[in-house]
């Protein structure tokens, strides 16, 4: 396992971000784990955070000039991702969009760099329905940037929709759908995989694994 990947699920287990147990998901489904960045919240795991953003994205080798977060949990991510990345020498514009357009100041539902004519790299937390990812896909068409891939914090590599996967169903996580409908690179910090085999090197983790492992084989995508 890459580095980063270990780094981010040992930040995460001590943010108390990635938890187990039992978990009742939007979908219904009852999960052995649950994942949340809203709990990097402080600045040291927001920094630590974004170098483990920065090494998957440099590893995977997205060529972009610009960062998006997607309202909500991208902006800090995003952020903290530029922050990251001036540490390192390099000085990347950031912009995000509002929930809301607003009507008065400077108006509008984006704020930031102007995403004219860059190579937008999007970066949020985990892609579940991708929803939210469809939506930031057309804002920065809509004001003249070109995406140049995705980057989240978890793929759950499991497949969207309800409690039941009906039969023949295409075993395609979210990230695959919005990656293979754009044609564009969705880069995971850490994967559902690599927490398997995180946990099954880790002693006290090892008794999570075969319910890691049942989960997946309902629900896992063909990944």
């Amino acid at each position: 396992m890459n580095d980063h990947r270990t780094r981010f699920l040992e930040l995460a287990l001590r943010a108390d971000a990635l938890r187990f147990g039992e978990f009742t998901l939007k979908s219904g489904r009852q999960s052995p784990y649950f994942f949340n960045a809203g709990l990097f919240n402080t600045g040291a795991t927001l920094a630590e955070l974004a170098g483990c953003y920065a090494d998957a994205v440099d590893a995977a080798g997205v060529d972009f000039d610009l960062l998006f977060g997607p309202a909500y949990k991208g902006i800090p991510l995003a952020t903290a991702l530029a922050c990251e990345y001036a540490r390192r020498g390099r000085d990347l514009p950031v912009a995000f969009n509002r929930k809301e357009a607003k009507a008065h100041g400077e108006g509008g539902t984006l704020i930031g760099a102007p995403l004219s004519g860059r190579r937008v790299l999007i970066v949020d937390d985990v892609i579940t329905a991708g929803t939210a990812i469809r939506e930031a896909l057309g804002i920065i068409a809509a004001a003249g940037g070109q995406v140049a891939g995705i980057v989240i914090a978890l793929d759950r590599q499991e497949v969207a929709g309800g409690v039941e996967l009906p039969p023949g169903q295409t075993r395609r996580s979210a990230a695959q759908t919005v990656g293979a409908e754009h044609d564009l690179p969705v880069v995971a910090v850490a994967t559902l995989g690599d927490l398997l085999a995180f946990t099954g090197n880790n002693a006290t983790l090892a008794t999570q694994r075969d319910r890691l492992l049942a989960y997946r084989e309902a629900y896992g995508s063909a990944e």
